[in-house]
């Protein structure tokens, strides 16, 4: 790799380290693409348009550069349960390459509050789910996971799933924020943390339906 190229992949990191952390914690629609060049030290304020093209562009970007890692850690934990997993261990497959991912980041970190920004914008919101839909370890773990809610009616089984997304975007954001302002924190680690979610998200699908025998 020459040095120009080496420069131009220096500046795509650097922008796209500085509008995760600059969405993370002012919102997406806040935070102007100029904004982000002059933050990631750009002399050319045109910078992010450049190598990245639109905002959505950008936010897709950084959704795959997490979105690597986190694949790799779910593809481990489905091996490993091979087919055999009870509910808690395909639970576990959703939950673990989150609070490991953010373990193995380091602190601080801004993507957990960068997705639960996204979160909350229709469009954005579409460019993770786009994004889970390509990825094997995960269409396994939710298979996995839906042979043992075969009793849920399915209205059911999509309320209880959204709510079990809803945690684990907004708990994980919460944790972060907590631990980037250095206050008290439920759990002492994302291991112990991931396990709370595992725990709760399981009795979450395990829960009674008011007014029918789902046994």
């Amino acid at each position: 790799m020459n040095v120009k190229a080496d420069r131009a992949s220096a500046t795509r990191e650097s922008i796209l380290a500085t509008a995760e952390r600059l969405f993370a914690e002012h919102g997406v629609h806040v935070v102007s693409n100029r904004h982000i060049s002059e933050a990631a030290g750009q002399g050319n304020n045109a910078a992010v348009n450049y190598h990245f093209g639109t905002k959505a562009d950008l936010v897709r970007a950084i959704v795959r550069k997490h979105a690597g890692p986190m694949e790799r850690l779910r593809a481990e934990l489905v091996e490993a349960i091979d087919g055999e997993g009870d509910l808690r261990d395909w639970v576990a497959c959703l939950v673990r390459p989150s609070t490991s991912h953010l373990r193995e980041l380091g602190a601080p970190t801004w993507f957990a509050r960068f997705s639960a920004q996204v979160m909350t914008d229709p469009a954005l919101r579409a460019i993770i789910a786009e994004e889970s839909l390509s990825s094997p370890a995960l269409a396994r773990a939710v298979e996995g996971l839906n042979r043992y809610l075969d009793g849920l009616p399915p209205e059911v089984r999509a309320e209880r799933l959204d709510m079990a997304r809803q945690l684990m975007i907004h708990m994980t954001a919460e944790r972060e924020r907590a631990l980037a302002e250095a206050t008290a924190t439920p759990r002492a680690s994302w291991d112990d943390a991931g396990t709370g979610l595992i725990d709760a998200i399981t009795g979450l699908l395990l829960a009674p339906v008011s007014g029918q025998d789902v046994s």
